[in-house]
């Protein structure tokens, strides 16, 4: 039996961590002086008061809860945070519809980056912080950041961590998973620091470069400008966002062992990491033979704008230096494969990942050598060591449940009157986190608002699903779930 009192105190606690976030935002709107600081305040009021009202209810609720306690958390905690995360543009009045609101909350948090806002610059630059701000909470999960700040909350964080964790496989750095946490947040403030101080250098506004480098490192894709980074023409300020995104969608665990271990060498013996370095550099060179034989591009821009999209699909962070819905259209395909495939486990962007491409792979090869070696004990190796028998199973399903979700979600579009590609694209680009999608009706410079309100609602949904793995999102909806036993 589901123990809903110790599920009501872990979201209690969060909210008033929520709650902090707010006033983060308050202290800014003040110093901006802008229309927003009255949204901030009731919001954080709002906020503080439903962590209250979920703290009641969980008052005699214990420390220890279990697996299924810890998916069930997971799920809500982030459809509550949301719920709260688009007070500001409610009670603001720049986002009045309770769907779109809802919508561009869920896009932030699980560092999707779709929009319904068809100009951003409008917005007072508080609001534009909290879109940012959203995605660099998200990154690395909600959940996750509260463990490394406050591990007392919950004895179950293991269970908690591995129903947020992104990818099959999990590695630890420490015996202790707050120590984990930190380290990983340590490597995740100091990108997000070196993208904005490089940013500033370069010539962006601080407040530009702050809001950038949070939805680069969190794979988000919100920008302060409707142009994006095309907005400052700048090819050095293309070539850090570039670097920046590829090194928020590597594995953090890698990156950890690399700069603060010194251990150079397993950035190469990374089947992963070699794979995700392989797709980006094909894909760059297939589409820019076509940007210039086809559309006119000269070799460096080609270059610079093929890596530039290249990077920000398959790191599902969905910004863009050039509007790719006017490339030809094999270019959709490649960039339709990236933002499929996705970049690294254990970073903060989301698709299928690298870890399950290598798997793919491994156990394809190993097929063809058990037709001609039949009684051969053909283990699955990644990186020197045996993946369990149980993780194949699990592989098939969680790309059988992806593809079928993709399908289905397609469908229910298309007859919601969108085109065929722009339906496809969208429930792709929401299931694996990108933001923009790629057609003529929605490009990828092209916001969402006139998607109907039931598809919005979908597609929240959806983002949802994708940053939670799918399967800590399924399982809810399984009988056996409710089950006493």
């Amino acid at each position: 039996m589901v123990n809903f009192g110790i599920v009501s105190k872990i979201i209690g606690q969060l909210l008033f961590l929520e709650c902090g976030m707010m006033l983060v935002g308050l202290i800014m709107a003040m110093c901006y002086r802008e229309d927003d600081v009255m949204a901030f305040a009731l919001s954080m009021v709002a906020t503080a008061c439903g962590a209250l009202v979920f703290k009641y209810f969980g008052r005699n609720a214990g420390n220890e809860l279990n697996r299924r306690e810890a998916y069930l958390v997971v799920a809500l905690i982030w459809v509550v945070f949301c719920a709260f995360g688009m007070l500001p543009f409610l009670i603001s009045g720049y986002i009045p519809s309770v769907t779109d609101a809802y919508f561009e909350t869920m896009s932030g948090f699980t560092t999707t980056g779709a929009t319904i806002i068809d100009d951003v610059e409008c917005l007072p630059h508080t609001i534009l912080f909290w879109r940012s701000f959203t995605h660099w909470i998200g990154g690395l999960g909600i959940v996750f950041f509260t463990i490394a700040i406050l591990p007392s909350i919950v004895g179950g964080s293991i269970k908690v961590f591995a129903a947020e964790s992104t990818g099959p496989m999990k590695s630890k750095m420490h015996p202790r998973l707050s120590t984990d946490a930190k380290w990983i947040w340590m490597v995740y403030l100091a990108l997000t620091a070196a993208c904005a101080l490089l940013f500033c250098l370069f010539g962006m506004e601080v407040f530009d470069s702050v809001c950038y480098s949070m939805s680069i490192t969190g794979t988000g894709g919100f920008a302060p400008h409707n142009n994006s980074i095309a907005h400052y023409g700048s090819d050095a300020i293309e070539y850090i966002a570039t670097l920046f995104q590829f090194l928020a969608g590597m594995n953090f665990t890698l990156i950890y062992v690399v700069m603060f271990k010194g251990q150079v060498g397993k950035l190469y013996r990374n089947s992963e990491f070699k794979l995700y370095c392989s797709v980006i550099a094909v894909s760059t060179l297939i589409i820019m033979y076509f940007l210039v034989s086809r559309s006119g591009y000269d070799v460096e821009r080609a270059f610079r704008v093929s890596l530039f999209q290249v990077v920000t699909f398959i790191t599902t962070t969905g910004m863009f230096s050039d509007n790719a819905g006017l490339w030809p259209h094999f270019t959709w395909v490649v960039l339709g494969i990236c933002m499929f495939i996705g970049s690294c486990a254990g970073s903060t962007s989301g698709g299928f990942k690298c870890i399950r491409g290598v798997m793919v792979l491994k156990i394809i090869r190993n097929e063809f050598k058990q037709i001609l070696h039949p009684n051969a004990v053909l283990p699955v190796k990644i990186n020197g060591q045996n993946v369990q028998m149980d993780k194949v199973p699990s592989l098939l399903a969680f790309f059988v449940s992806y593809i079928l979700i993709c399908l289905v979600a397609s469908m229910v579009i298309i007859l919601s009157g969108v085109d065929d590609t722009n339906s496809i694209t969208i429930a792709l680009s929401s299931i694996s986190n990108v933001g923009p999608a790629l057609g003529s009706t929605i490009g990828p410079t092209m916001s969402w608002s006139s998607l109907p309100d039931g598809i919005k609602w979908l597609c929240s949904l959806l983002m949802l699903i994708g940053r939670l793995e799918i399967m800590t999102v399924l399982v809810l909806f399984t009988r056996g779930f409710w089950k006493e036993n």
